[in-house]
C-alpha cells in the first residue's frame, strides 16, 4: 500500500489566483473607483477616443448603406427586380441593426453617436451610388460591401484584444458584410439579361 503524497509546504493557498487574475478584494476595490465611467474600468486598455472615432465612421458608413439600399429597393425595376428588391430591403434592415449596435457601443464607451446628416457621406467609407440600372445597383452594393469588409477588418486589427467587446461586435458585423458581398457576387456571376 502506498502512502498518501505529502502536500508541499510552498504550494499556493486554495484562494490564490492564477497570474493575471485579480483577487476578489482587488476587484471590489477597483470597481468602486471612478464609477462615473460606467462600463469602462481600469482594465480597458484601448485608446477610447480613437475607438469612438472609428465607430462613428463605421456608423456613418452603415447609415449611408441603409440609405443606398432603400433607394435601390424603391427604384429596382425589370424582370429580376422582385427577388433582388427583397435582398435590398433585407440588407437595409441588417445595416440599420449594425448602426444600432455601433451607436450603443459608442455610448458605452462614453462617446456620442455622430448622426449629423451634413457629414455622414464625408465620414462614410462607402459611397452613396444610385446605380443606373438593376445590375449597376447590385454592382455598387457589392463594391460597398467589399469596402466595409476591409474597413471592419482593419478596425478589428486595430482594436485587437484591448477592447474585446468592441472587437466581438465588429466581428459579428464583418461576418454579415461578408455574407452580403457573397450574395451580390453570386447575383452578378449568374446575371442574365440587361
Amino acid at each position: 500500500m502506498s502512502k498518501p503524497a505529502n502536500k508541499q509546504h510552498n504550494a499556493a493557498p486554495d484562494n490564490a489566483c492564477p497570474p493575471g487574475i485579480s483577487d476578489t478584494a482587488t476587484l471590489r476595490a477597483k470597481a468602486r473607483k471612478d464609477i462615473e465611467d460606467g462600463a469602462i474600468t481600469d482594465s480597458y486598455s484601448a485608446d477610447r477616443e480613437a475607438v469612438i472615432k472609428l465607430l462613428n465612421d463605421a456608423l456613418a458608413t452603415e447609415y449611408v448603406c441603409v440609405l443606398r439600399y432603400y433607394r435601390h429597393y424603391f427604384m429596382a425595376k425589370g424582370m429580376l427586380a422582385d427577388s433582388i428588391k427583397a435582398e435590398f430591403l433585407e440588407h437595409a434592415q441588417q445595416e440599420q441593426a449594425h448602426a444600432g449596435k455601433l451607436a450603443e457601443r459608442i455610448v458605452q464607451l462614453g462617446g456620442e453617436p455622430d448622426l449629423n446628416p451634413d457629414t455622414l457621406t464625408a465620414r462614410s467609407h462607402a459611397e452613396y451610388k444610385e446605380g443606373s440600372d438593376l445590375r449597376d445597383m447590385v454592382r455598387e452594393n457589392l463594391i460597398a460591401e467589399r469596402i466595409a469588409i476591409d474597413s471592419y477588418r482593419e478596425m478589428i486589427n486595430f482594436v485587437g484584444d484591448k477592447d474585446t467587446t468592441t472587437k466581438r461586435i465588429l466581428e459579428e458585423i464583418l461576418a454579415q458584410e461578408e455574407e452580403h458581398a457573397d450574395e451580390f457576387a453570386d447575383l452578378l456571376d449568374g446575371w442574365i439579361g440587361e
